[in-house]
């Protein structure tokens, strides 16, 4: 009867470390799928910022406005800011800044 006791038990410590084990891995599993959908969703914003950065590069500069109130500054502001990342994230050196921070303010 001590030996199936003993017997019992090692079974019981085998199969809770076996489970124990299972669990940590699906637990790093997920986190490396996680990390992975991160570093394409960091991809695809850099790739959207530089598709939206060429494009203003290439569109010509529109004339002077008068001298008036802007309009949609909240919107020239987000714009600002992307530029700022592109620049923070060495998409964009500091003269392909300051010359299409100019197109925008100059718009």
């Amino acid at each position: 009867m001590a030996r199936t006791a003993v017997v019992a038990g090692t079974a019981s410590a085998t199969v809770g470390a076996m489970n124990r084990s299972q669990q940590a891995k699906a637990q790093a599993s997920n986190q490396q799928q996680a990390a992975q959908q991160a570093a394409f969703e960091s991809q695809a914003q850099l790739a959207e910022m530089q598709a939206q950065m060429q494009a203003m590069q290439a569109a010509p500069a529109p004339a002077p406005a008068p001298a008036a109130a802007p309009a949609g500054g909240d919107d020239l502001l987000a714009k600002l800011s992307q530029l700022a990342d592109l620049k923070a994230a060495g998409v964009l050196d500091d003269a392909e800044f300051a010359a299409a921070k100019a197109k925008l303010l100059a718009s």
